[in-house]
């Protein structure tokens, strides 16, 4: 399905109720799987959700995931505590061009049985279950934080608990913070002592939690790149919001600052608020919060501003290239861009191309990334259904917005 957006009459003053954290919420559910007294509230609607609570209900021997990367991470750990239990874990062919051997290797540290059964170092993946009784393990702290996590979730039901010893400068730190606040919330004794991460054994002896997740940040940088794209006073007001959360994407307050957008939390929302922009050139070191860069950098480039983004290695391995096809992208509406393995340096602009149409490379954010350009010139998504991975009711909170969205 593709379309077509624009914006006819500027932003209607609105509230939207955005869909539960993803990251949260299949963080919480493989916990909910290994100890079931755990209620989840506020949810996340998306197909990665779904996918892996599919998973985590099925019992067949070949589980397949299709585009979902973290159920991928996270249930290659699960499926490996699962004793007497053999399953075949595969995906969409992108996904078994996504490296999965740091998890796979430090898994087999610990005891796991698991094979490759295309490509050594992807999946798919034969996973033999089974009780793992080591509990130390080193692993490369600059690689993707799923693959820490997924050890991370797992670790309270290992015999002995589990150490992690973190080699280097850690990649998306915030993610493991929010993984460690979600074990301690649901009664895990986990921690950082130094460069390791610590995580005792917790008995059977679980108490009932419910948990309700907090909407989800990644989704709520569109609006700020709506907003920061819009007249000076559109207000935009969001849900449900913590100022103290645990998501590393929640660093949009701060950052969006500096392109005009001011964040004024109210109880359990947030009002996002139009004033003048502030940067004229946008440095920014992305290694905490990468799935944030595409929003940034199109909103840069709506802006008419340059902006130098580094800490982007991790964007290389996602659902696509992401910082390649940033560069294909913009270039298409005019931009001048250079992109390295690690980083994106935009030139200031001061054309936008109008009806140009922007591939999505299956990658539901390349797809929202560049919808808010729509509110500045007419703009073609191409499979724009692609953001039920982590939205799916995206393109109608863009109308309710007073975007005009067509399919072609």
């Amino acid at each position: 399905m593709n379309i077509s957006l624009h914006l006819p009459d500027g932003i209607t003053s609105s509230s939207l109720q955005i869909t539960g954290s993803k990251s949260e919420t299949n963080r919480l559910l493989l916990l909910q799987a290994l100890y079931p007294g755990i209620s989840i509230e506020n949810a996340s609607q998306s197909d990665d959700s779904d996918a892996m609570q599919a998973a985590l209900a099925g019992n067949g021997t070949v589980v397949d995931i299709h585009h979902a990367g973290t159920a991928m991470r996270f249930l290659t750990a699960y499926y490996a505590i699962q004793e007497g239990r053999e399953v075949v874990l595969t995906g969409s062919p992108r996904m078994k061009e996504r490296p999965i051997g740091v998890l796979v290797e430090a898994l087999r540290t610990l005891g796991a049985d698991i094979d490759y059964t295309e490509n050594d170092g992807f999946p798919p993946l034969r996973i033999k279950g089974k009780k793992l009784k080591n509990n130390k393990v080193s692993i490369k702290a600059d690689v993707s934080s799923q693959y820490i996590t997924a050890l991370l979730l797992i670790a309270a039901k290992l015999e002995n608990g589990l150490e992690i010893t973190l080699d280097g400068e850690i990649t998306s730190l915030p993610y493991l913070q929010m993984t460690l606040s979600l074990l301690k919330g649901v009664g895990i004794d986990a921690g950082f002592d130094g460069t390791v991460i610590k995580v005792m054994q917790t008995t059977d002896n679980y108490q009932p939690t419910t948990i309700t997740v907090e909407s989800d940040w990644s989704s709520a940088s569109y609006f700020y790149s709506i907003v920061a794209l819009s007249e000076e006073g559109t207000t935009v007001t969001l849900s449900s919001y913590k100022a103290n959360s645990l998501q590393g994407d929640s660093a949009l307050a701060e950052i969006f600052s500096q392109l005009g957008v001011v964040t004024e939390f109210n109880d359990t929302t947030i009002i996002l608020r139009k004033q003048n922009l502030k940067a004229e050139t946008l440095n920014l070191e992305l290694n905490s919060t990468p799935d944030i860069a595409q929003t940034i950098a199109v909103t840069c480039f709506g802006l008419g501003i340059g902006c130098h983004l580094t800490g982007l290695h991790t964007l290389k391995i996602k659902e696509t290239d992401r910082l390649e096809a940033l560069k294909t992208e913009l270039e298409k509406l005019g931009a001048a861009l250079a992109v390295t393995n690690d980083s994106l340096t935009l030139q200031s602009s001061v054309t936008i191309h109008k009806n140009i149409a922007i591939a999505t490379y299956n990658d539901h954010r390349m797809a929202m990334a560049f919808a808010p350009l729509g509110s500045k010139v007419p703009i073609i998504i191409n499979d724009a259904q692609v953001v039920s991975k982590s939205y799916p009711t995206f393109w109608d909170d863009l109308q309710t917005l007073g975007f005009a969205v067509s399919t072609l």
